[in-house]
């Protein structure tokens, strides 16, 4: 009994250091904070600690992480507190070595993106971030596929409202990711 739950604990420290950065940064898009996507992030991780022996299927930890963190973060926007944005001295730190035109075109679409409703915010960042298809994007907001359809396509008005004339500029060269 005791080597089965060393194997699960390793199995998910394997799992926990391979994915930590991309659920970090999908939570970072969710919410436009560093801090807060720690703590989304760190929320979906425990409720996958937790949950780690009922899973069955491999294949199923990335959909159910995924559906951990947005749960954490739609049900953290209901919070009053939350739903002020703080102001910061500097930027948040950038990853890689990017030109400054790059840095630039993601602190743009960024904060653009923070205009987007949490509901129409995260199903745009299953749908074009993580590359779901409407199908899975429903099943990890937990509605509908219609729904997802409708709140893609007023999260995208919502965008093209904001950046209006820069939308073209903020399309990389590197295959559509910002």
């Amino acid at each position: 009994m005791r080597s089965d739950e060393d194997e699960n604990r390793r199995q998910f420290s394997e799992y926990f250091a391979a994915r930590r950065e991309v659920v970090r940064r999908t939570a970072y898009l969710m919410c436009g904070d560093w801090h807060w996507a720690d703590d989304l992030a760190q929320a979906a991780f425990i409720r996958l600690a937790a949950s780690w022996h009922r899973i069955r299927d491999p294949q199923a930890l990335d959909a159910f992480v995924r559906t951990c963190l947005v749960r954490a973060y739609l049900s953290e926007t209901r919070r009053v507190w939350r739903r002020r944005e703080r102001a910061v001295a500097e930027p948040p730190e950038l990853a890689g070595d990017d030109s400054i035109e790059a840095a630039n075109r993601r602190m743009v679409f960024v904060h653009a993106l923070r205009q987007v409703p949490p509901r129409q915010r995260v199903t745009l960042i299953c749908r074009f971030y993580q590359g779901l298809d409407v199908a899975e994007t429903a099943a990890a907001l937990g509605c509908s596929e219609g729904t997802v359809k409708s709140q893609t396509a007023r999260g995208l008005d919502t965008l093209r409202r904001v950046l209006g004339d820069a939308v073209p500029a903020l399309v990389p060269a590197t295959g559509g990711q910002v």
